[in-house]
């Protein structure tokens, strides 16, 4: 059996800058989505922030293996019930991998139970 993989993306660069769309005309979620599927020991299917419930639903989520997360523009826009719902699933069982700018995702804030806000200081 397949591991089920839903690979969410804000899906917000692509379609507001130029230069990101030209280079993920689908999305950067559908283009780690194939090369996920490339194996054939992952099913990899797309979720977006735009789509309702930003696509997932309850239903979706009791189906999902592992959740891989990518944001950075807009983390305040993930409605706060979607946000509880995978923090459900995750201590149910379910893996979440959160790539990128998701250290200050609602999701890995819920779960790490810390702002996660980032400081560092230039040497010299």
């Amino acid at each position: 059996m397949a591991i089920r993989t839903v690979v969410w993306g804000e899906n917000i660069h692509e379609t507001t800058n130029e230069i990101v769309r030209g280079i993920y005309p689908e999305g950067m979620h559908t283009t780690i989505a194939n090369a996920l599927n490339t194996d054939p020991a992952i099913s990899a299917t797309t979720a977006t922030l735009q789509e309702p419930e930003h696509g997932l639903s309850e239903a979706r989520l009791a189906e999902t293996d592992v959740l891989t997360w990518w944001g950075h523009k807009d983390h305040g826009a993930v409605s706060d019930v979607v946000v509880e719902r995978v923090a459900k699933r995750v201590w149910e069982g379910m893996g979440l991998l959160v790539l990128h700018s998701g250290h200050f995702s609602k999701i890995f804030k819920r779960l790490m139970g810390t702002p996660c806000a980032l400081k560092w200081r230039e040497a010299g």
